[in-house]
Order: structure tokens, then sequence, then C-alpha cells
């Protein structure tokens, strides 16, 4: 019922992206991807108290790709789960880095795909992750978005609950910019709610530019949920 015509944009489009998978695929394996530690801080006392660990990739010609560039990719292909176990184990030791050096009740925040929630050993994965590199569960924080509510919700909600019987926190990320379901969100397993960046750019927008901020921040204390605002 419709008409497709082929322009040469489209097939630039797709080589490009067929050539950022091979090159991630390279990179990957020759362990050239790094993780980069954003605090995370208490405002009344100024205090850190936990980091977030973000993946880089920087290319052999020095260029840096984004990751809202080669994670998709990642997670379209699949890659995605053997580069967030990598992830976690060498967060998880970074950790231990930071405890020994005088942070010893830091927590580590790691970015969870909705494609890495969906397989079944999941959880077993985190544990062997924490024994591994002798790390306490209630070091760690699964970030998650409002997208693993999309293709099979229960299941997820099983594995959340299954990572805070643990120890595990959990924490819903970007939260507003998605798939914002208040439904949803009242039956996540969750402790912390974090609000996105736009949001707080809001902020500098006069008196009105903070109402969405206001208004997350109510909600994550109706839920009970501890409130983190990104890009202050």
């Amino acid at each position: 019922g419709q008409t497709v015509e082929y322009s040469p944009a489209l097939g630039a489009e797709a080589r490009e992206r067929a050539q950022l998978l091979r090159d991630l695929r390279l990179a990957f394996d020759q362990s050239r991807l790094s993780l980069v530690y954003q605090p995370q801080i208490e405002l009344a006392g100024g205090r850190v108290v936990g980091v977030e660990a973000l993946l880089r990739w920087r290319r052999e010609d020095v260029a840096e790709v984004p990751p809202d560039r080669f994670i998709p990719v990642a997670e379209q292909s699949g890659l995605i789960v053997g580069m967030g176990n990598w992830l976690l184990q060498v967060a998880l030791l970074a950790l231990q880095r930071f405890r020994a050096a005088g942070f010893p009740t830091l927590r580590m925040a790691v970015n969870v795909s909705s494609i890495q929630l969906r397989q079944a050993d999941f959880v077993r994965q985190v544990q062997e992750a924490l024994r591994e590199t002798g790390s306490a569960a209630d070091g760690l924080e699964i970030e998650i978005t409002e997208s693993v509510a999309v293709g099979g919700f229960e299941p997820v909600v099983g594995r959340l609950r299954l990572l805070r019987e643990l120890g595990v926190t959990v924490a819903i990320d970007d939260f507003g910019t998605g798939y914002s379901s208040l439904a949803y969100l009242e039956r996540l397993p969750a402790d912390r709610l974090k609000i996105d960046r736009g949001f707080m750019r809001g902020l500098t927008r006069g008196e009105h530019g903070g109402r969405i901020a206001r208004t997350i921040i109510a909600l994550g204390r109706e839920l009970g949920l501890t409130v983190l605002a990104e890009g202050v």
C-alpha cells in the first residue's frame, strides 16, 4: 500500500552503519573501548556518593565516536550483550580501586540496555561479575530506561526484583523522555529516579523553566524514590 523510492542517501547511510559496526566489533575485540566515571554528588553536603560508568570509543584516527551513534548499532546487532558484560566487570574493578582510595561507601552506576535485561541469564551474569571482582552487591546500581517496559514487561520486573533481593539498587534513567507510562513506573522495582538533563536546562528559562523538574521531584518523592538530577 505504499511506494518506496531508493535514494543515494539511504545507501550511504546503510554502508556507514555497516562500517561502524565492523569497526566497533574490531575495537571491542582489541580492547580499544574505555570507561570514564561521572561523579554523583549529594547537594546537601557536597559529598560524592557515587559514580556512573560511561562507555567511550576513540577510533584509530583519534576521532571519538559519540555514544548515541555507536550504542544503537551495538544494540541492533546484539553486540551490546558482550560489551555490557565486559563493562560491568571493568566498572566493578574500578569501584574496588575507588573504595580502597578512601571512598568506602561509593556506589557504581552502570547503564544496562533493555536487550541485556531480556537475556535469561542476566541475573547470573551480574552475580558472576560481583563474585569475580569481589564486589558487594550494595555497591552496584543498575540504570535502566523506560524502554524496558516495551517487549515483555513481566520477565524484566522479575529480574529486577531478583537483583534488588541481592542488594543491587535500580535507577530509572532519562525519565520523561521515552516510554513515559506512570502505570509502568509504579510497577518497576526501583530505588532512584533520574531527571534527564534536557529538563535541567529548562531551569535557566525563567520562572516556568523548572516546572517539569519540580513535577518529577514531587513524583519521585510520592513513590518513595531518591531523585538524581543529570547535568547540574
